[in-house]
């Protein structure tokens, strides 16, 4: 009886999407994509699911701004200039400081809780984990400044004679540095405390020398601090933004300004995924 050859099975030499999606592996850059909006909307519905902390947005700035203009205003005398009118900027910029010194304490506290760790096995970059972290922050400080952008005229500015497209890039541009260097310094500390001593010695510091709370002086030692510290200009575009596109108090024309602000912001934003790629992380340290 002669021997029948064993039956043959056609198998198809590429899987398609049609045939098996599931199996389909999924590019990097959409991967890269779902990771940072994912934890841009993760900040987002905190932010949304944390009703007390809307009341801190909004008072806590305003109520530092209403003492310490009336305080530092008996001290410090600006020919034609009231006091509260020239700490209002540097309020702006305190929004996208202490927005993005709180906010990005979570970076330690998701490595700790071992979230952090998922998020690195998951599809797409460190790239993509840095950038959602920063749009996160950087859309609760717009909300919050959007918030606290009406008190300006308390501070004797016009609402019709800003320039907002001067003011929202210096602010983007601002938080997005600011919050890349806060991102970078909360991946390399092991702990919220070591943190927390890091902001208080380098970002608080920064923030205070960038000519927000008292005029800067034209020579000395802390006017060359004051020119290579980046704050400086984040603040000098928030002042010519409300001064509708030219501040005449700011320490740096609009071009200087915002070639220095977009140099910080890009640097800084490298750090953080060249920091975040070189260190590896562990529970509990950095």
């Amino acid at each position: 009886m002669p021997t029948l050859p064993p039956p043959t099975v056609a198998l198809p030499t590429e899987i398609t999407s049609d045939v098996a999606p599931d199996l389909a592996p999924a590019p990097a850059s959409n991967g890269s994509t779902a990771l940072a909006l994912t934890l841009l909307r993760r900040d987002l519905l905190r932010l949304r699911r944390d009703t007390g902390r809307w009341v801190g947005l909004v008072l806590q700035p305003l109520l530092l701004w209403a003492l310490l203009g009336s305080g530092f205003g008996e001290v410090f005398n600006l020919p034609n200039f009231d006091y509260s009118r020239f700490f209002f900027p540097g309020l702006v910029a305190m929004i996208g400081l202490f927005t993005a010194i709180f906010a990005t304490m979570a970076v330690i506290e998701d490595r700790d809780h071992g979230f952090l760790q998922q998020v690195l096995v998951a599809p797409g970059s460190r790239a993509a984990m840095v950038l959602g972290k920063v749009l996160g922050v950087l859309s609760i400080a717009i909300v919050q400044f959007l918030l606290v952008l009406p008190a300006c005229t308390l501070a004797g500015y016009s609402l019709a004679e800003i320039n907002y497209g001067v003011l929202i890039l210096a602010f983007i541009l601002g938080t997005v540095g600011t919050t890349s260097l806060a991102f970078a310094l909360a991946w390399l500390c092991p702990t919220t405390h070591a943190y927390h001593a890091l902001m208080g010695v380098l970002l608080i510091p920064l923030w205070l020398i960038s000519g927000a709370m008292f005029p800067l002086p034209t020579d000395g030692w802390l006017h060359y601090v004051s020119a290579v510290n980046p704050m400086t200009y984040g603040l000098d575009g928030l002042r010519h933004g409300f001064e509708g596109g030219s501040s005449a108090i700011a320490s740096t024309s609009p071009l200087t300004t915002f070639l220095a602000l977009t140099a910080y912001a890009i640097l800084a934003f490298a750090l953080a995924v060249y920091v975040a790629r070189a260190k590896r992380i562990t529970r509990g340290a950095a």
